[in-house]
């Protein structure tokens, strides 16, 4: 069985659709862990709906990396999947995932979203751009209709992989200045270290973010943190890593 990692901070009418999706969805009882990452009170009446979470609080927001790791290592099962809590989970996900992981693998399910992204993989078909519009049954009769052979073209979330692989790479790195680009950091350490990165065909669906849409203010700090979070990226690598949105992070011939 599988332990599924959703860190949350405050949209919890997305986390409803997602952890409604992840217990219909599947065949067997896994794990499903929600981190919450600051406002509990405004979360606690969706986790209430569902007693079988593992609810892990971290009293106030320490960061999208904190909260993952800390999901992680309280994980109980071998093998994890790490989800944002706008990701909706297709029809039969922990059977369709459980044949493709193995220790030194890091699987990657496609996404569906509703409108076209940097990540030129992603199947685009709008079923909605917010859970109240958003027909979940819908979807999984859209999703079992898409196939395609695993490719060598994963490292975006969601993923999947063997718990200790993600704890000897050292998970993500808490000194990035904001979520942006640490999960590039991260996939990369996992190439350097020799893993398999593959990329299968079960859709997860993809909201593409929250609802709330922040002030110019908000937006400023938001982008000052990211080019903080490039910068640090860029030092840490040494130039030597650039992330393509093809096929994410790929380590440059030369690092190799």
């Amino acid at each position: 069985m599988i332990s599924v990692i959703i860190p949350t901070y405050k949209e919890p009418e997305y986390l409803d659709l997602c952890l409604k999706s992840a217990f219909e969805g599947q065949v067997n009882n896994n794990e499903i862990i929600v981190v919450v990452d600051g406002f509990y009170e405004l979360n606690k009446p969706i986790l209430d709906k569902y007693p079988r979470v593992n609810v892990l609080d971290l009293g106030s927001n320490k960061g999208l990396s904190v909260a993952t790791n800390w999901g992680v290592y309280n994980a109980t099962n071998d093998y994890i999947l790490v989800v944002n809590d706008d990701n909706v989970f297709p029809l039969n996900w922990d059977v369709e995932l459980e044949p493709h992981l193995s220790k030194g693998k890091v699987i990657t399910p496609n996404e569906m979203e509703p409108k076209p992204s940097m990540f030129t993989q992603k199947h685009i078909k709008d079923l909605g751009t917010s859970p109240s519009e958003f027909n979940l049954e819908e979807f999984w009769e859209y999703e079992l209709t898409l196939n395609s052979p695993p490719d060598d073209a994963g490292s975006t979330l969601p993923f999947a992989m063997y718990k200790y692989d993600y704890l000897a790479v050292g998970g993500w790195d808490i000194m990035y200045p904001s979520p942006h680009v640490v999960d590039w950091d991260f996939f990369l350490k996992c190439e350097y270290f020799g893993m398999e990165m593959v990329r299968v065909y079960k859709h997860f669906y993809h909201f593409c973010g929250a609802a709330t849409r922040p002030t110019p203010e908000q937006s400023a700090k938001s982008t000052q943190k990211e080019q903080l979070a490039h910068k640090f990226f860029t030092s840490k690598w040494d130039g030597r890593a650039e992330h393509n949105p093809n096929n994410n992070s790929k380590l440059l011939s030369k690092f190799k």
